[in-house]
């Protein structure tokens, strides 16, 4: 086994899995309600302002900047929840199509020896006797996924904080000081959630991978396993550079904050610096989900083939 059992067991993948999606849900729905408090404050100042009645314009939208940067930080560990109940449900699959399997095909498939590396439609696969290792990138994924969530969450929680004294000082040397850490420090925190969510991702090909062999193992057949498609390869890197350039732009607040930046220079390219570093984490996050898909079609095809080479 490569994964602990109390996890592959079905009925209680499945209870812990339902669990893990109302927890999601219940946290998606606040952070969508904290959003929806951003807006309205965000519309009561520009009343004010439009009236020519509010001198605490800056102050709060000081602190809503800090609310809706953490509102986002919620709906992210709401989609860190879902996937997690989604590796449980993919080793839960794995376990009831190698049940089924034995079932319907056991015996009957040949015993093909394994002809090293084949090509498919879905592109090369490796033929071996038995399930195929853990690559490096999935066990740092396993181990990865909740630091990075905890620290993101801490990250953007400090932020808020911060966000209040940046509030409550508009236009003095402390206050450019707290708005430089929050924005820091909040961007910093949804680039570790985000990497969190990566890292997860690849929890969920590690399970189909792993399990999808442990499956044609059982069976005595060739184990057959995608090779790491290019997609796979190019989200490793990108979200490697998002959160690499997510820690630049938080050294480059620190550097505002401590007075060796100047904020009326560095504010204007750091914004839009923090925005590329997410959009680049999303952008490997996007070529993850593509991966998984070519993965479970590559699986489905085999199970067809086992089937047919069965009757």
């Amino acid at each position: 086994m490569h994964y602990p059992t109390d996890l592959r067991d079905q009925a209680l993948a499945m209870d812990r899995a339902q669990g893990r999606r109302r927890q999601a849900v219940s946290l998606g729905g606040l952070g969508l309600l904290l959003g929806l408090i951003v807006l309205a404050g965000a519309i009561s100042v520009l009343t004010a302002l439009t009236n020519g009645n509010d001198t605490t314009a800056a102050g709060r939208l000081a602190w809503l900047f800090g609310l809706n940067t953490f509102a986002l930080g919620t709906v992210k560990v709401a989609i860190a929840l879902v996937l997690t109940a989604i590796v449980m449900l993919a080793w839960s699959r794995a376990d009831a199509m190698r049940d089924l399997l034995v079932q319907a095909v056991g015996g009957k498939v040949g015993s093909e020896q394994p002809r090293g590396t084949v090509g498919t439609t879905f592109g090369a696969v490796n033929e071996t006797a038995v399930a195929p290792e853990p690559l490096l990138i999935h066990r740092m994924a396993r181990s990865m996924w909740a630091p990075m969530l905890v620290m993101g969450l801490m990250a953007v929680a400090g932020g808020l904080v911060v966000s209040f004294v940046w509030s409550a000082d508009i236009g003095t040397p402390n206050g450019t000081t707290a708005a430089a850490w929050t924005q820091g420090i909040q961007f910093l925190g949804e680039g570790f959630l985000l990497a969190g969510i990566s890292f997860l991702l690849g929890t969920v090909l590690y399970a189909l991978r792993t399990g999808g062999g442990e499956v044609q193992a059982m069976l005595g057949v060739p184990v057959q396993t995608l090779r790491m498609p290019s997609t796979a390869k190019y989200f490793i890197g990108l979200m490697a550079l998002g959160l690499m350039v997510a820690m630049g732009q938080f050294v480059g607040y620190a550097l505002v904050a401590n007075g060796t930046l100047d904020a009326a220079t560095a504010f204007p390219w750091l914004g839009p610096l923090r925005e590329v570093g997410l959009g680049l984490m999303l952008s490997g996050i996007v070529l993850a989900l593509a991966t998984i898909a070519r993965v479970i079609a590559f699986q489905s095809d085999r199970v067809t083939v086992l089937i047919h080479s069965a009757k």
